[in-house]
């Protein structure tokens, strides 16, 4: 890579990359204005707007979204009759969790064992990073070939929509012909990945009742309903017996061409613990990148300590289905509400109700611009082929990008690999990573102006 001139300036440009990242990890951006400051994220939101105006970016502006929160945008106009590429990252953080748990400060960036540790370092601060390594080394190198607009979301760890929202407001802003998201990551440190694929989600909300109230175990138990057996019985009904997600009429049986996940690999990666079953049947890859899988998330019911012995007459659970690509996430929300109510046992009373959807996302990877970045990734990761991998989260901005802009290209790459740790303790990132995909971002801007 080293004699590539872009890859060594990219080199060059590293130390003040990490000084950068330093600035921007201090503030603790999380968009939750309850438990943090508001003036944090606002902080952030400036930093980035000032490192763009920096950079020559015109309009850059702070944009109100209607979730309350910023988001930064700036342009920055190419030759004349280039192609338009828009370049995402998000400057707002995951809670740090329990600081203690830490080994070092989540909000200072530290170096150790050749990872840099704080929390966004990985997601997505680093990619707004990326960004501007990317576009220096083009700068210093013959100049930035593309016209290129940059937005870095404010709330995008909250889901709660913001900049979704404030793009449908204004379609014009956010148009381009080619849309790099870089908030995903490689498959595993060094192996070049594009997500091809995003699960979409429901949110169900469940609630079974059966008596007008509690009763005594005692007295009633073995013939009154218990609401909270009914609840268990629903929740085992949404699993075969080897643990494989069964909703009625959704299919379960898809399978995933692309890059493989070893079972091996994957347990190292969830940290499984030992003698401890993977569920579900196909491939790893299948499971979590091509198939729905449903996870219970809460159980409203009497915690242990304090229980009586009662019946219960009620009994809540707050049920996730991730929608594999293909499948439409409203249409599976009304398989899922149907499975609920059929499988409610005893005349049990159900009711259900939606709390949130994003639909799944599948790109064309025949494009134009994916083998332009096949072509930089094969310069920047010598010796490596780009993978194509799924991922199994949802990223609700690329459906609303793709819904906007039909004729986009949107391409999925950033820094959150394994043992990036990302949204847990200890979140890090690579520089190895952060220089590589720097460089393979500014080879795909050239490559791709150039096809």
């Amino acid at each position: 890579m080293s004699s590539n001139p872009v890859a060594e300036t990219v080199a060059s440009l590293m130390p003040g990359a990490k000084a950068e990242l330093t600035e921007l990890v201090a503030f603790r951006s999380v968009a939750d204005f309850d438990q943090f400051p508001r003036s944090e994220s606002e902080g952030a939101a400036r930093w980035v707007a000032d490192a763009l105006g920096a950079e020559g970016f015109q309009d850059v502006a702070l944009l109100d979204t209607p979730d309350g929160t910023q988001s930064v945008y700036g342009y920055l106009p190419g030759p004349e009759g280039a192609k338009t590429v828009l370049l995402y990252a998000h400057y707002d953080v995951q809670p740090p969790l329990d600081e203690a748990a830490w080994s070092t400060p989540p909000f200072e960036l530290t170096e150790r064992d050749g990872r840099w540790y704080g929390r966004g370092a990985a997601d997505c601060k680093g990619g707004v990073i990326m960004h501007l390594l990317a576009l220096r080394a083009l700068k210093a190198n013959g100049g930035i070939p593309v016209h290129v607009k940059v937005i870095a979301e404010g709330s995008e760890e909250m889901g709660t929509g913001g900049l979704e929202r404030y793009a449908e407001q204004h379609p014009d802003l956010l148009e381009a012909d080619t849309i790099v998201i870089g908030d995903a990551g490689n498959f595993r440190v060094g192996l070049p990945t594009v997500t091809s694929t995003l699960r979409g989600m429901t949110l169900l909300r469940v609630q079974i009742d059966t008596l007008e109230g509690n009763l005594h175990s005692g007295q009633f138990g073995g013939a009154a309903p218990d609401a909270l057996g009914a609840l268990i019985r629903v929740l085992d009904s949404l699993r075969a017996e080897d643990g494989s997600t069964t909703v009625d009429g959704l299919n379960g049986e898809a399978s995933w061409e692309g890059l493989q996940y070893a079972d091996e690999q994957f347990r190292q990666d969830a940290k499984v613990l030992d003698g401890v079953e993977l569920i579900g049947s196909g491939t790893v890859a299948d499971r979590i990148w091509a198939r729905p899988a449903v996870t219970v998330l809460g159980i409203d019911c009497p915690p242990v300590v304090g229980a009586t012995p009662s019946v219960q007459a009620s009994a809540r659970a707050l049920i996730s289905l991730r929608v594999p690509p293909g499948v439409d996430a409203a249409e599976a929300t009304k398989l899922l509400q149907a499975h609920v109510e059929a499988h409610t046992p005893w005349g049990a009373r159900v009711r259900t109700e939606q709390i949130g959807q994003g639909q799944a996302f599948r790109a064309d990877t025949s494009s134009p611009a994916y083998q332009a970045m096949a072509d930089a990734m094969a310069v920047a990761y010598p010796g490596q082929e780009m993978q194509y991998a799924g991922q199994g989260g949802s990223i609700p901005l690329c459906n609303t990008l793709a819904a906007l802009y039909p004729h986009a290209e949107i391409l999925l790459i950033g820094l959150s690999e394994p043992e990036a740790q990302i949204h847990a303790v200890n979140e890090s990132v690579s520089p190895q990573e952060l220089e590589r995909l720097s460089v393979a971002e500014a080879l795909f801007l050239r490559n791709y102006a150039a096809s």
